[in-house]
């Protein structure tokens, strides 16, 4: 069980990864908490660049990470962001991102937190914000 006090954790090492984004063309900035069954957490945030395509969104980058390290399972995310790093309304992950969870994660259990602050926190599993997604289960059918 994820606690309050552990979504607060997770809300608080995200917000710190705001002031790591890189986000000098769309000065949107975004940073994530990544949880990890055992309990450990990898942050990520948002990396631009100028042919936009090699860019990085916070979310991907904390999985990376993780998974750079031998880390395969995982209970959730939390994801904060705004223009030029202030929190102004829920930042839910791109579809990239999503299908990215989807590659690790069992989308009836991964949860995903959007933060405005520690006292509003809204939770969704990877399911209700990827109904129909596509992973390794469906190579084998």
């Amino acid at each position: 069980m994820i606690t309050n006090e552990l979504k607060i954790e997770l809300f608080d090492k995200a917000k710190t990864m705001l002031n790591f984004s890189y986000a000098p063309y769309s000065h949107f900035h975004v940073g994530a908490a990544l949880l990890t069954k055992d309990g450990k957490i990898y942050t990520g945030c948002n990396i631009e660049n100028a042919a936009y395509g090699p860019s990085n969104c916070a979310e991907r980058t904390a999985f990376f990470k993780a998974v750079s390290e031998g880390i395969l399972k995982f209970d959730a995310i939390m994801v904060v962001g705004g223009p030029n790093g202030k929190i102004k309304d829920y930042c839910p992950p791109c579809g990239v991102c999503r299908q990215v969870m989807m590659e690790f994660c069992n989308p009836d259990e991964f949860k995903i937190f959007l933060a405005k602050s520690k006292d509003d926190i809204v939770e969704y599993t990877l399911k209700e914000l990827l109904p129909l997604g596509f992973g390794n289960a469906d190579l084998n059918k």
